[in-house]
């Protein structure tokens, strides 16, 4: 059988930036490579799936079952320096966060090429960051949770960005 390539796959990138759980980083990689993420940038102090010497981080490599292998990654010293480069290349900039005047994810019609911003899984994204962001999207709560895991959400914006 035939696998058909969606062209928007190839314009679709994630920055995790300041995810502390080594384990919602291998959730995002391996839920990146079933989405068809054509790179993830690591930035902070997000933990990458190999170490300064080229050793896999077991971590990452447990959740992402190979996702760290077949999604291209890159570090990047500086998210500042990483937007500018992106910004150049005239990727939208779209964070995924809660707050007042973020506009509903199902709402949203992405222009491609575009990278979903996602941040810690406590403070979430600063407003510094968001504030050179095109775009702030969430994704509403309906239970007594406040929000959901970064991963998870992730999955739900990557999959709804992606019309998938």
């Amino acid at each position: 059988m035939m696998r058909l390539k969606n062209k928007k796959r190839e314009k679709v990138f994630l920055v995790l930036h300041n995810i502390r759980s080594a384990y919602n980083v291998g959730a995002i990689f391996r839920t990146a490579d079933a989405a068809g993420v054509a790179k993830i940038f690591l930035t902070g102090y997000t933990p990458a799936p190999s170490d300064r010497f080229g050793r896999p981080q077991k971590d990452i490599a447990k959740t992402a079952l190979g996702g760290e292998r077949s999604v291209p990654w890159e570090q990047a010293a500086r998210l500042a320096s990483l937007f500018v480069r992106l910004k150049k290349e005239e990727v939208a900039l779209v964070a995924l966060e809660q707050v007042p005047g973020a506009l509903d994810y199902k709402k949203y019609i992405p222009a491609y090429p575009i990278a979903l911003v996602l941040g810690n899984e406590v403070q979430g994204i600063s407003p510094a960051v968001m504030g050179r962001c095109a775009a702030v999207i969430e994704i509403p709560m309906r239970g007594t949770k406040e929000s959901l895991n970064v991963a998870v959400a992730a999955g739900i914006a990557l999959f709804r960005i992606l019309d998938i």
